[in-house]
């Protein structure tokens, strides 16, 4: 049975790392150096804490809670939503990082959630690469949105020679995933399994490498819900109300949203599936969404058993 007593609310921003110990209440404040975060783990070890908690920021909380867990210390990072959702509860309206940490530690002698074991060196340099990616994805987008034909010459070529820069710059980036799954001992025989799925690029293999790892471990339904395809209930008396998802991991849905988009064009038994919905009422986004969530169950299996795509078509249908 855990303590009743030492639950640590942590909240990181680029300053400061707040803490509140509960019970006792006691708050700390601390300065926040990326490069020096032994103070940080010494104010806490000494604590003894059950849990320490740490609100997702961003990226912020990676440094300190991996030396953390490195202490060693459990640790487990929580999504903002239940986060403010607490701080509301109990009456505390503004926003402040002080008032974060404080309202953590309840939350996680209320909650419980499990402790997280340190991710692997090769997954954190698989998925840095990634918010870079999608940064670059989104300049060349609008680089090409907002050149106009009447643009005098001058803004037209240097808009042009943005867009001619980029390029260069997502392979480099997809390179370096490349290089980082080849050194891999386990991801090559992962990425090989996955290359037989109709519409699945490399772009999306690599993002469910680095940004699902769960994948194959999980159940459907938990694994659905941790990419945000999930239909959940939204209820209230005589009321029903639209199902649909929300939450999860949108840069996993997305790309696999794009995939199973493109499977529908040449994948006949994507099509038959999608077919099927379409004639009992469904709309083309819901029969879609259902498409990828059978196709995320299918991909799942396939990393469970070990099994190839093939093995699974006449079973899609």
């Amino acid at each position: 049975m855990p303590r009743e007593d030492g639950w640590v609310g942590v909240d990181v921003s680029k300053a400061t790392v707040d803490g509140y110990l509960s019970p006792p209440e006691q708050a700390r404040r601390l300065t926040y150096d990326p490069t020096r975060t032994t103070t940080v783990i010494t104010t806490w070890r000494e604590a003894t804490p059950t849990l320490v908690v740490l609100e997702a920021t961003g990226g912020l909380e990676r440094v300190v809670g991996a030396e953390l867990l490195v202490a060693p210390l459990p640790v487990a990072v929580v999504n903002l939503r239940p986060v403010r959702r607490g701080v509301e509860a109990i009456g505390y309206l503004a926003k402040t990082d002080r008032l974060d940490a404080r309202v953590l530690a309840p939350v996680a002698a209320a909650l419980q959630p499990p402790a997280r074991p340190l991710p692997e060196v090769e997954t954190r340099a698989l998925a840095d690469p990634l918010p870079r990616r999608r940064q670059l994805v989104d300049m060349r987008t609008l680089a090409k949105h907002r050149r106009q034909p009447a643009q005098p010459a001058a803004g037209r070529h240097d808009s042009q020679a943005h867009i001619d820069w980029l390029p260069p710059r997502l392979k480099t980036t997809e390179r370096g995933w490349r290089q980082a799954v080849e050194a891999s001992p386990a991801w090559p025989a992962k990425a090989a399994l996955w290359r037989t799925v109709q519409g699945l690029g490399e772009v999306a293999i690599l993002t469910l490498l680095a940004s699902l790892p769960e994948l194959g471990t999980l159940n459907r339904n938990p694994i659905a819900a941790l990419v945000g395809v999930a239909p959940l209930n939204r209820d209230s008396g005589t009321r029903r109300g639209r199902r649909c998802g929300w939450g999860g991991r949108a840069e996993v849905r997305q790309t696999l949203y794009l995939a199973t988009l493109s499977a529908g064009r040449y994948n006949p038994i994507r099509k038959a599936f999608d077919t099927r919905w379409r004639d009992v009422g469904k709309t083309a986004k819901v029969a879609l969404v259902a498409c990828l969530r059978t196709r995320l169950t299918i991909i799942k299996a396939m990393r469970r058993d070990r099994t190839h795509w093939d093995d699974h078509d006449g079973k899609t249908a």
